[in-house]
């Protein structure tokens, strides 16, 4: 495109009356003056964590939930409405939220208490001191703070995958040692059964209370929709069944309103682009597509080489044979595809845990069959479609670097 279309383009665009009236609302970070259809959780976490407001420590608090029910959102809608409260009555406290899914900002436990510190003013070298000074460093700021300190960590399960468990027993143990502070731990997690699965010594010290978040339906998901889109979009740039097909999408997809969101602003900048006056059904069918394929696309290229090297082999696989595909194939064409790109093959036994990992993300559908004496497999298919394979393949190409 010349510089003069271009120019003519933007000038254009410009003179375009915009769909949206305020966008912002679709970010993660927006926090909504009402949030709906959570008013029995978000009581129950108001109940534990106001004993702070009186200067007592409360319980741990762990909140559970798939993605996109809210859980974010409600403790921070709590959060706020206690900050409120604590300035009208003159009293003080401190709250410091870290999402523990941040790359390079808690994938350690130095480096997480690093940035917690970082949140209370310290500065801590990137790496060089024991991990035990910075823990004194961490606590010595706390005592600093002369307030009860409430520490949010969101994805908190993604910080025990990478840093191990013994940092949440070092958290709370610490807290023994402060005399005119103490740190209330509030941690929120997809995984339902992320605590059955710490150190029994580290789930005795925590103390906590638990609170799960079931999904939304159908019907609270319109709500939702309908209450931000208000905010979100000029009068009637919604064609009639926009709001009960994105709900309809985002309820089979385990009741996600993130995902909801997600799906009505694509499906406005689709329809912004094509300069048409009001979203339809058919821009909502496009944006699904859309953000399918971009999601597929992140998580291959989030996994482990060795995990790409066994979807590649299950991609070029299918693209031969017709039906199902066996464990044994699958390892077969792996171990050559190892030697084109220098890694060193994995066990049998490897390869059924990560073809495991891929069901559970929905890239594949392996089902494990008997065998008889001859011992179980997997037999296993494409779960993507057929619109999305290309991208992944192409993207696994460049990851592994593969002509």
């Amino acid at each position: 495109m010349a510089s003069k279309d271009l120019a003519e383009f933007f000038n254009d665009y410009l003179k375009t009356e915009s769909i949206f009236k305020d966008k912002g609302v679709f970010q993660g970070s927006y926090l909504p003056e009402a949030v709906h259809h959570r008013d029995e959780q978000i009581k129950h976490i108001a109940q534990i964590l106001a004993p702070i407001l009186k200067g007592n420590k409360p319980s741990n608090l762990f909140i559970y939930g798939k993605t996109g029910t809210g859980k974010t959102m409600s403790i921070k809608y709590v959060m706020r409405s206690m900050e409120q409260t604590s300035t009208d009555n003159k009293l003080s406290f401190k709250i410091v939220y870290l999402n523990c899914k941040l790359k390079r900002v808690a994938d350690t436990e130095y480096r997480l208490l690093a940035q917690l510190a970082r949140e209370l003013g310290k500065e801590i070298p990137i790496t060089g001191l024991p991990t035990d000074e910075v823990y004194r460093i961490f606590f010595n700021a706390i005592e600093q703070q002369g307030k009860p300190v409430v520490l949010i960590l969101d994805e908190v399960d993604q910080l025990i995958k990478k840093a191990g468990d013994s940092v949440l027993y070092n958290l709370t143990r610490y807290n023994e040692n402060l005399q005119h502070s103490y740190v209330t731990l509030v941690g929120l997690s997809n995984d339902l059964l992320f605590i059955d699965h710490l150190d029994p010594r580290v789930r005795s010290s925590l103390s906590e209370e638990e609170i799960v978040y079931p999904p939304y339906n159908a019907l609270q998901i319109q709500d939702i929709l309908r209450q931000r889109s208000e905010l979100a979009f000029a009068s009637g740039a919604l064609e009639p069944g926009t709001i009960e097909k994105c709900a309809a999408y985002s309820a089979r997809e385990h009741g996600d309103a993130r995902r909801a969101l997600e799906l009505l602003r694509v499906a406005g900048e689709l329809t912004e682009r094509e300069r048409a006056a009001r979203i339809s059904l058919a821009h909502i069918d496009r944006a699904e597509e859309k953000i399918e394929k971009d999601r597929l696309v992140d998580i291959v290229i989030q996994q482990p080489k060795q995990s790409q090297c066994i979807l590649y082999s299950i991609l070029v696989l299918s693209s031969k044979k017709q039906g199902t595909i066996f464990t044994g194939e699958i390892y077969d064409y792996y171990k050559s595809l190892c030697q084109q790109t220098a890694l060193r093959p994995l066990t049998q036994r490897r390869i059924s845990d990560v073809l495991a990992e891929l069901d559970m993300f929905g890239i594949i559908n392996a089902k494990i069959i008997s065998k008889g004496r001859y011992g179980r497999t997997r037999e296993v298919s494409l779960g993507i479609q057929t619109t999305s394979i290309e991208n992944i393949q192409k993207s696994l190409q460049r990851e592994l670097g593969l002509g």
